[in-house]
């Protein structure tokens, strides 16, 4: 995904800082990433920036000069996502049972892959201008493969589980994210819930009873994804995407 940027970008380099904006300029910032993070969870990171810029009710020159790249966008609008993903390790290595701390990092990670195709885009392909992925990548990779083993010292996980069987199972899940949420959410837990079952080194005789079965059939495989913003980028077709020429910038603008 190449990045993109304005043909007249305010200033090389990131996103305007918060503190530095009026009121009112703020408030078109929020607009900006209530609407990129709505657009992105329909779409995906590759929507175009200027239905973006419709759905927050503003300018593409507003929103170019907010940010100036298509990365400090999904940057500024994923921040919340990862600081919860952040959270969600912490919170897991300090949990004293291994095995439930692991499990329930892959809870949170696997619902949040499914309802947030953005997410979903960000974390499992990654965006190397917006972020450090390959020092992000490492980082998650070195902390699962501890969860892994406290997991496996602890007997609560099979000896030959691997710490790439979590990639192989997220993968499995990410193909529900174009289900409807009604779906995709039961569907994720049930899967999750499954395949842990066989992740344990000594699993019960009778396990627990899974969580309600998703309404799925075998049409499911081949329903396009939802579009709930479809009204919102009705206009897409006929107006082309933001690889195109940029408008000029101009000498001034409402929000500045």
């Amino acid at each position: 995904m190449p990045d993109q940027t304005s043909h007249n970008p305010p200033e090389p380099g990131t996103a305007e800082a918060p503190a530095e904006l009026r009121a009112d300029a703020r408030r078109n910032r929020e607009r900006v990433l209530e609407a990129a993070r709505e657009v992105f969870a329909a779409q995906g990171v590759d929507a175009p920036m200027s239905a973006v810029a419709r759905r927050a009710g503003v300018g593409v020159a507003t929103l170019y000069r907010r940010f100036p790249t298509r990365s400090a966008l999904v940057t500024a609008a994923f921040e919340d996502q990862l600081a919860v993903c952040a959270t969600a390790f912490e919170e897991a290595m300090a949990d004293p049972d291994p095995g439930h701390g692991l499990y329930t990092l892959l809870e949170k990670v696997c619902t949040t892959l499914v309802t947030d195709r953005g997410f979903e885009t960000v974390f499992m392909a990654g965006f190397p201008e917006a972020l450090d992925y390959d020092r992000e990548r490492a980082c998650a990779e070195e902390r699962l493969a501890h969860l892994v083993q406290r997991a496996r010292d602890a007997g609560r996980l099979r000896e030959d589980f691997a710490p790439a069987d979590i990639p192989l199972l997220l993968l499995a899940v990410s193909g529900l994210a174009t289900q409807p949420p009604e779906t995709a959410l039961p569907a994720a837990r049930r899967l999750l819930t499954y395949l842990f079952q066989s992740f344990q080194a000594h699993p019960p005789s009778r396990p627990g009873p899974l969580p309600p079965a998703p309404a799925l059939d075998l049409s499911g495989l081949h329903r396009p994804p939802a579009a709930p913003l479809a009204a919102a980028t009705a206009g897409e077709a006929t107006a082309g995407t933001d690889r195109g020429p940029r408008p000029r910038r101009p000498a001034r603008s409402a929000g500045r």
